[in-house]
């Protein structure tokens, strides 16, 4: 990965997923039906988000396993 920090010129970083809800049915029935992919430096961690699709699949899975 060709990475490099905005704030330190770091080249290093983690890369994860993580989803959330995304509005009042999805925090009811607790659908995380929002996923975000975060690069974290790893010197300084400041951390960016960027926003990923998700299938309506992937969305009936998570209510089923909530």
């Amino acid at each position: 990965m060709n990475y490099k920090c905005p704030k330190c010129n770091n080249n290093t970083c983690t890369v994860d997923q993580m989803r959330a809800t995304g509005g009042t049915f999805s925090k009811i029935f607790d659908i995380q039906n929002k996923k975000f992919t975060s690069v974290t430096c790893k010197k300084c961690t400041y951390t960016e988000f960027y926003k990923a699709k998700t299938s309506a699949i992937s969305n009936i899975f998570d209510l089923f396993t909530s």
